[in-house]
């Protein structure tokens, strides 16, 4: 029984790692989890926004030049 226990352990030991790697690397996964969160930590670029932005900065650069 030594033998055949040894390789049972074997096949256990490697075909989780395995596994895992085959159903993270499935395009439908990688695409519902990996891509969906990209697009919520960074959503597209917005016109509004960066005109927003781009007046932000321009009141700090006014507000830090020396007073007279």
């Amino acid at each position: 029984m030594g033998v055949k226990l040894e390789i049972l352990r074997m096949l256990l030991y490697l075909s989780f790692p395995v596994g895992l790697f085959w159903v993270s690397n499935q395009a439908e996964y990688f695409q519902r989890h990996v891509v969906q969160r990209r697009r919520e930590i960074f959503p597209p670029d917005n016109p509004e926004r960066r005109q927003a932005m781009a007046a932000l900065k321009q009141r700090l650069r006014e507000g830090k030049e020396p007073r007279d």
